[in-house]
């Protein structure tokens, strides 16, 4: 397990980092540009989606030159770039390019070190290593939110933003040093004659791809994670305590990801993945309804209890059921299809929030979940490979 901590330690610093400057962009953008919600949600799902396409590509040259490594030092090294285009942005289309620059590297890097993560992991414990991983990267998280807590309380100009964005390049070299550590383990390369990944397509598990179709319909009402933060302080919180209040999620995620993680290698991965939507359908109902401060911050509380029990369980699943020389490609697959569904998400998310109040993308989300929960409980079944 030694090298799923080290992977998880280069995701622990580059969240830090990560983290230092996500939940200040809705801010900075209301704050410096003059931005509504729905220019907020343009941005996010644009940055996603642009960025989608590369993590199917990334998967796929994962599986066939086995350089999981390399591909992954390759997309955290592009979070340096994205804090020094954070602090040249002259206008929210500044913005939009770092936004779509850190998509581009967490494209990039996310197959082939959750291959690593899968072939580091002992027998029959493939959930709690995915489970080890996300909880020192959502440590990260909480970490880096903290910080940004911190450095924000005291800021009263559009310079201290750019301040802590360029802090926040540090703890991303501290994450591109912990490559050293790493030990990759290496396959046969696959031929040049190889047939694309889409011709395979029936060998896939069925329940591989009910899973994926789940998750399609899941994110078009999962909208960027901005929304909470712009809820937060719609029922009057000010930006510091917004920030304090992501801290909570991503420490609740942390504490609970292992255990998640161990409780799906014992009874199965549907069984938490659909209490993990219902959690979700439950979190974006109160935020709908949420009126009282006291209450939002439980919701952030539940809100990282489903992210613990969904975000390192479906890493898992889908490198179990996925074929061997395809794991990489259905693990970029997985995040392509969340990214091509985040454009369409949050341009709604913010067109809702605007036309009719900001319950609306909340109750659409929570609708999705419920939808998405239902395919799971009712057509998941046993099935492996064809091929």
């Amino acid at each position: 397990m030694w090298n799923v901590i080290f992977l998880g330690m280069v995701s622990f610093f580059a969240d830090i980092s990560a983290e230092m400057v996500y939940p200040l962009i809705p801010l900075y953008l209301t704050a410096a540009f003059g931005a509504t919600p729905a220019l907020v949600g343009l941005i996010e799902g644009i940055a996603e989606s642009l960025a989608s396409l590369l993590k199917v590509f990334s998967g796929y040259v994962t599986d066939k030159y086995q350089r999981k490594k390399t591909i992954a030092f390759i997309g955290y090294s592009t979070g340096v770039i994205y804090k020094a285009a954070l602090i040249l942005a002259g206008s929210w289309i500044g913005i939009l390019g770092a936004r779509v620059i850190d998509r581009i590297g967490k494209g990039i890097r996310t197959a082939p070190r959750d291959v690593m993560v899968s072939e580091s992991a002992e027998q029959g414990q493939t959930g709690k290593a995915f489970g080890i991983h996300k909880a020192l990267d959502m440590a990260g998280s909480a970490i880096g939110i903290l910080m940004a807590y911190f450095m924000l309380k005291g800021a009263d100009n559009i310079l201290d933003y750019k301040r802590i964005f360029l802090i926040s390049a540090i703890p991303v070299l501290l994450a591109l040093a912990m490559f050293l550590l790493i030990q990759e383990t290496k396959g046969e390369r696959c031929p040049q004659t190889r047939e694309p990944f889409w011709r395979d397509i029936k060998c896939l598990d069925g329940q591989l791809k009910l899973y994926l179709l789940a998750v399609f319909l899941f994110t078009l009402g999962n909208s960027s994670n901005a929304f909470l933060l712009l809820r937060a302080k719609s029922i009057g919180f000010d930006d510091a305590a917004v920030i304090l209040l992501y801290f909570v999620y991503n420490a609740t995620a942390s504490l609970l990801a292992i255990p998640a993680g161990k409780r799906s290698d014992k009874v199965g991965r549907k069984r938490l993945l659909v209490w993990g939507y219902l959690v979700f359908a439950a979190v974006y109902l109160g935020f709908a309804c949420v009126a009282k401060k006291l209450f939002m911050i439980a919701l952030f509380a539940l809100y990282g209890v489903y992210t613990a029990m969904i975000a390192g369980v479906e890493r898992a699943f889908i490198a179990e059921i996925s074929p061997k020389m395809l794991k990489g490609t259905m693990l970029g697959l997985h995040s392509t299809l969340v990214g091509i569904a985040l454009l369409p998400a949050s341009a709604l998310a913010g067109m809702l929030w605007t036309e009719f109040g900001a319950s609306a993308p909340f109750l659409f989300g929570s609708g999705m979940s419920l939808l998405a929960a239902g395919l799971l409980f009712f057509l998941m079944k046993g099935g492996r490979s064809a091929c």
